[in-house]
């Protein structure tokens, strides 16, 4: 079996949506296949959520450091907009996980 490169792993890591298939495309079967299986996969969006979570919490904590320690408040934006992204992200993964485990097919 062929090892994945460190960028894949890294993108896998931090991104779900190569685990999720279009319900646009194919046959009315395919799109309720690939619903279910989105479905199926949306419990593995709590874990990209607390990743994100863990991110914000960090990126937040180093520009704190950042800007009381060493006292450079132009500096700690470059970790506390990162930090506010990874917020904004988890509303999104949030509303992801909220539509496929609460409503039905869209077909």
């Amino acid at each position: 079996m062929h090892a994945l490169a460190f960028h894949t792993l890294l993108y896998r890591y931090f991104f779900f949506d190569w685990m999720f298939r279009d319900v646009t495309r194919g046959s009315l079967l395919e799109r309720s296949a690939a619903w279910r299986h989105n479905q199926s996969q949306a419990d593995w969006l709590l874990t990209y959520m607390h990743r994100w979570l863990w991110c914000a919490v960090l990126l937040y904590g180093v520009g704190a450091l950042v800007e009381i320690g060493i006292g450079a408040p132009a500096m700690s934006a470059l970790f506390y907009v990162p930090s506010v992204l990874s917020i904004s992200l988890n509303a999104v993964i949030v509303a992801a996980w909220l539509g496929l485990k609460t409503l039905s097919a869209p077909f």
